[in-house]
């Protein structure tokens, strides 16, 4: 009898400290899942305002290049170096009307003498007025164009505009003579109004309550804001002016958050900063809805603690051992092959076309220890001047004309294997039957590539016109990786590379010789 109670007290100890050491560790991940909980809330309301930033930029900078393609017309020119010309003057009215009708939520777009004369206008009945009378006020505007330089575009930012009372965006590019000397300049002005537009039809997932604002950090006022009261005056939260105040001395973060209240409700407030513009966009949202899947998690929490104190209660000594034992298992399984995929991928694939490297190459063709059974014919297309194409246009412009490559060679070049051999050339690959397919054939394919690689790219920069050099060379014997070093040498040594001349080598006749 004793033996027996003895034996119920020790189980009944047993389970008190696996129910004890449960509650504990639910009590604690309850508290670490909240916090990863809010963290991820934060990050992701994060990633949306830098996402709705660089949207704001884009949508700016493409009206800056739009104005850029504007003044580099010759109906712009013709006008500035000859204002009196009746037919330049018509042909610019005109040209400046059908322009800014293909622009679409322009303002004005507009063409000026370097002393603030009106001289073409979207609206014909302002051409005659001188924009800036006072002295002081041409000048600095003359200024600030030189110093734009004759690339670049003179923004103001987002202003009220004079002239319409709406939010516009306002932007100056300055037009030079053949011997760099500034005759005048083009004008244009966007409305913000497509741009809200756009931003309040993006979705945000998880914070419908959300509201935008973006302050110039010039002068603190407010250049977006759902409270249309306040565009155009200070702001006077005094996050936000520390934050404007950071950024103006070169110490502030470019993204970040913070807390407020206002009319009784806690909201957060998370920014990114756009240095190009000086601007800082920030979405606000209460606190309760940014963290409301929170409160979510907590009660999730609490239902599966309560289950699985349930479930203890009747399964937790024998069933726990396997349960780990299985987990474990099935944990290092999905670890190694993780591995091995992401070994793989970085060993043998150029991650952003897709297609194998330089080391898979060398793989390939090292094998291959005895003659083929068909020749080979290897195609290299080198990038000209890729280096200068990143410096010009982008990183971004410059994966992309990557990606595009391959894509070209691709549509001609079907089923080949294709190789990224360096940082812009690509290498392709294929084991030929000369019966069915010739040797002018593969030299057409190659051409026709190059043409469609050298003709004018609709970029997400415009029309852009990249060069390329090219050369094939045909394989019977044993092949290695050398091959690569011979079609380089080929386009190196052939001046005419550059010009759509595709040099070819059989590598066979050469080893013979």
């Amino acid at each position: 009898m004793n033996g027996s109670n003895k034996k119920i007290s020790t189980v009944g100890l047993i389970l008190i400290i696996q129910l004890v050491i449960l509650i504990i560790l639910s009590l604690g991940i309850t508290k670490t899942i909240s916090s990863n909980t809010r963290k991820d809330s934060i990050d992701h309301m994060q990633t949306i305002t830098n996402e709705r930033a660089h949207i704001i930029q884009t949508y700016v900078e493409n009206a800056e290049k739009t104005l850029i393609y504007f003044s580099r017309a010759e109906d712009v020119s013709n006008i500035l170096r000859f204002p009196d010309n009746s037919t330049y003057v018509s042909k610019a009215q005109a040209y400046t009307e059908k322009y800014s009708a293909d622009i679409g939520n322009v303002e004005g777009l507009w063409i000026g003498t370097w002393d603030t004369h009106c001289i073409a206008h979207t609206n014909a009945g302002t051409v005659g007025i001188q924009t800036r009378q006072d002295p002081d006020k041409q000048k600095e505007l003359q200024d600030a164009l030189l110093k734009a330089g004759d690339d670049g575009v003179y923004n103001t930012g987002i202003i009220i505009s004079p002239a319409s009372g709406k939010q516009i965006v306002s932007m100056y590019k300055a037009v030079y003579d053949e011997s760099g000397e500034p005759i005048g300049f083009v004008g244009l002005g966007i409305f913000t109004n497509e741009l809200v537009q756009n931003l309040d039809n993006l979705d945000i997932k998880g914070i419908k309550e959300s509201s935008y604002a973006m302050i110039n950090v010039n002068d603190n006022k407010y250049i977006f804001n759902n409270d249309a009261k306040k565009i155009g005056t200070a702001a006077t939260n005094k996050n936000i002016l520390n934050i404007c105040k950071e950024l103006s001395s070169g110490s502030g973060s470019s993204e970040g958050s913070f807390q407020y209240k206002n009319d009784g409700k806690k909201y957060i407030s998370i920014y990114s900063y756009m240095p190009k513009y000086n601007w800082i966009l920030m979405i606000d949202d209460t606190k309760d809805e940014v963290y409301s899947l929170t409160r979510v998690m907590r009660s999730y929490m609490a239902i599966f603690a309560v289950a699985i104190l349930a479930l203890t209660l009747l399964f937790a000594y024998l069933n726990n051992k396997q349960e780990k034992a299985n987990q474990k298992l099935a944990s290092t399984i999905i670890k190694s092959n993780k591995t091995k995929e992401s070994l793989y991928t970085a060993m043998f694939k150029d991650v952003l076309t897709d297609v194998s490297n330089r080391i898979a190459f060398s793989m390939d063709f090292e094998e291959v220890n005895s003659p083929p059974s068909r020749p080979y014919y290897f195609i290299m297309y080198n990038i000209a001047n890729f280096s200068d194409i990143n410096s010009r246009y982008g990183n971004d412009i410059g994966d992309w004309l990557l990606v595009r490559t391959v894509d070209v060679i691709k549509q001609v070049f079907k089923n080949c294997k294709i190789y990224r051999s360096g940082s812009d050339e690509f290498v392709i690959s294929m084991q030929v039957n000369e019966t069915d397919r010739k040797n002018t054939d593969i030299l057409e394919d190659a051409a026709d590539v190059y043409k469609r690689l050298t003709s004018a790219q609709t970029t997400p920069a415009g029309k852009i016109n990249f060069g390329f050099k090219a050369s094939v060379a045909r394989k019977s014997g044993q092949v290695n990786s050398s091959v690569i070093t011979v079609l380089k040498d080929m386009i190196n040594k052939d001046p005419q590379a550059n010009f759509g001349h595709i040099t070819y080598s059989d590598m066979d006749a050469n080893e013979n010789a």
